[in-house]
């Protein structure tokens, strides 16, 4: 039977990246590899990480599929329009971001960029434009056999849950986080990111209820973030197996 491994949100943390990739199982042709999005910010090595995960892709015998999480969506809004808001609170991470393309320190965790530094992170414009195409191309979603895959989760309609073919804003996908979907969701299993999951109802996971910063299994879906790039682990899983990988 196929498999397909998800990874979950990554903020810049090649070190775990790195760990978790060489602690997966051999993958062939008829698996899927899949990330779950948010490869940027936080972490001191954003850059590498997108070179790590489109290396992948061009070189591993599975399909690898990498979808857009929420702060690829912002720095390609950043790049479009400008978003300050985004930009510039320390603890978005975008500084980091920055200098992992451009050069310099790590920030310090309240560091603000410098003059110099302020109207590059500004307009996203230290991005090469090859990761800009990248970013664009980015899916909202992914489906198999095995689950739906987003980063953020699945917004409710008049009458239930939309699937993501259904939603007519696909940012949604990518954005939500809505305690009613994690409590309430019912049907085909959904994997995200985006939560921490020290955040999810730790009444509701199954996987190691007593530890709630590791992975979440809730009724119908499962929690991917367990804080990679913000002083946590990166983790993975399996399906259909169910079988869990940490870099810690």
């Amino acid at each position: 039977m196929s498999r397909t491994i998800a990874i979950g949100d990554i903020h810049g943390d090649l070190e775990a990246l790195d760990r978790l990739l060489a602690r997966l199982p051999k993958l062939d042709a008829s698996d899927t590899l899949l990330f779950v999005g948010d490869y940027v910010d936080r972490g001191p090595k954003s850059a590498q990480v997108i070179e790590t995960v489109r290396r992948v892709g061009r070189e591993s015998k599975a399909r690898v599929v990498a979808l857009r999480g929420n702060h690829e969506d912002a720095w390609l809004r950043v790049i479009a329009q400008g978003w300050p808001e985004f930009v510039l609170p320390p603890g978005n991470g975008c500084l980091a971001a920055m200098r992992s393309f451009t050069g310099g320190p790590v920030p310090l965790p309240d560091e603000r960029p410098r003059p110099d530094e302020e109207q590059a992170m500004m307009t996203g414009s230290f991005y090469p434009p090859d990761v800009v195409a990248w970013m664009h191309s980015l899916p909202f979603w992914y489906e198999d056999d095995h689950a739906i895959y987003v980063h953020a989760g699945l917004p409710r309609g008049a009458t239930a849950f939309l699937h993501p073919s259904l939603v007519q804003t696909p940012a949604a996908l990518l954005w939500l986080r809505d305690e009613d979907f994690f409590r309430n969701y019912r049907g085909k299993l959904v994997v995200f990111g985006h939560t921490a999951t020290a955040y999810l109802p730790p009444e509701l996971s199954t996987y190691t209820p007593e530890d709630p910063l590791d992975i979440w299994a809730g009724p119908c879906c499962v929690g991917l973030d367990t804080g990679a790039g913000k002083g946590g682990f990166l983790t993975a899983i399996e399906l259909p197996a169910m079988h869990v990988y940490e870099s810690r």
